[in-house]
């Protein structure tokens, strides 16, 4: 495995999991609840990467830290909405298993 392998590049990650995430979405069922964590979701995951691109370019060391945190947030939020829509059997695929996984292990990473 070389440094450069995408399994741990943590910008590749996070934007593949906001893909994964904007999948699922795209492909939740039109009710209160699918609609409400949908949009929860679209949040929750795309933020991750946004704040990570703006973290690499911090200010301050307060500043990155604060911008870390956001992330952290955000993956644990998302993880929420992931559970519930898999609770809810909301989503029938493994896409939610599997993105499940990766945002627990983001979670470990930012942790």
């Amino acid at each position: 495995m070389t440094v450069k392998d995408s399994k741990y590049d943590l910008e590749d990650r996070l934007i593949a999991f906001a893909i994964v995430l904007a999948d699922i979405v795209d492909e939740l069922p039109t009710t209160r609840l699918g609609s409400y964590l949908g949009g929860q979701l679209v949040q929750s995951g795309c933020s991750p990467e946004l704040n990570y691109g703006e973290a690499q370019s911090a200010e301050s060391k307060n500043g990155f830290i604060h911008k870390m945190k956001i992330i952290l947030k955000e993956l644990r939020e998302s993880l929420v909405s992931l559970k519930i829509i898999d609770l809810k059997k909301l989503f029938e695929n493994h896409k939610v298993a599997k993105a499940k996984d990766e945002c627990n292990q983001l979670i470990a990473i930012f942790v």
